[in-house]
């Protein structure tokens, strides 16, 4: 079994022992306290809907909204939405869970998750802690869970990052997050924005589950975000090092060439004054030595 899932089974049986302890009060959203030594960076709400009421009007959860008519699997009274945040430290879980290679999370992973939440009708008044959720040995009962899906043409899920904590760097300007889906399979579905504004990041869900935000990154180890274009400048920094090397020393070549040039000129020419000087000291050597010759007896 999955870590991820081994949390969610342990963040349900928490969320449900503090039901009992204390009832929601119906429609309402609760914060659930989690042991802090185990789950440090996790925030849970958790509110408890009437299948009816929640098909007929729909429900908004923290970033997660259900519009009406969603479809409910196995619900047949009451059931208990647990909306997860899991924070920069424990959203590692998904990365390792998950086939992640290219991608990098830079946002919380969030989750909704749905679970029965007993069948009997009672109203909120009743001080009946029992809610049907013992057995006849007065033992827990394990809360299964209920799927929560929207199909077709109809309006979706939503989740909205805006307001969300970003891990790590925050993704460069231009830079566009995609959302990330982490299915029971082990896979992971990325698509696009549902939103035009760019100001606003918000996802759609098909059903419960968890999802985050991601930006394409090489593979790496996880550090809790990663920034695509820092990598970028990175190797454009190299690359005009080694250019700039190759410059400096393309320059110092023809640098070099070049004094040899002038040094092979003024050689040849200073050989070609010294020539000047030799013959002209001839010529006049020679009419010395004729003008002599002329004037012996």
């Amino acid at each position: 079994m999955k870590s991820s899932h081994l949390l969610d089974l342990l963040i349900r049986d928490y969320t449900f022992q503090s039901y009992r302890h204390k009832p929601f009060k119906t429609g309402r959203i609760n914060p659930v306290h989690l042991p802090p030594a185990n789950f440090t960076g996790i925030t849970v709400d958790a509110a408890r809907f009437r299948c009816g009421s929640l098909r007929r009007y729909g429900a908004t959860v923290a970033e997660f909204r259900v519009p009406p008519g969603p479809t409910l699997q196995r619900c047949s009274k009451r059931l208990m939405l647990i909306r997860q945040n899991l924070g920069p430290n424990w959203s590692k879980v998904y990365y390792d869970d998950y086939e992640l290679s290219g991608y990098a999370l830079v946002s919380p992973v969030l989750g909704l998750l749905a679970y029965n939440a007993g069948d009997n009708d009672d109203d909120d008044n009743n001080n009946n802690n029992n809610n049907n959720s013992t057995d006849d040995n007065n033992n827990p009962r394990v809360p299964f869970e209920i799927g929560i899906t929207r199909t077709g043409h109809e309006e979706p899920i939503t989740v909205d990052f805006t307001d969300t904590a970003v891990i790590g760097r925050p993704p460069s300007r231009g830079t566009v997050p995609l959302c990330a889906s982490f299915g029971r399979d082990g896979e992971v579905a990325v698509a696009g924005m549902a939103s035009r504004d760019d100001r606003r990041r918000v996802c759609v869900a098909g059903g419960t589950g968890h999802f985050g935000l991601v930006v394409e990154a090489p593979t790496m180890p996880w550090k809790g975000g990663y920034d695509h274009d820092e990598k970028k400048k990175v190797v454009s920094r190299g690359k005009m090092v080694v250019g700039g090397s190759f410059g400096v020393a393309l320059g110092a070549f023809l640098m070099g060439l070049l004094v040899v040039a002038v040094m092979v000129k003024a050689k040849n020419k200073a050989r070609m004054a010294e020539e000047l000087v030799r013959k002209a000291y001839e010529e006049e050597a020679l009419q010395v030595s004729m003008a002599g010759l002329h004037t012996a007896p």
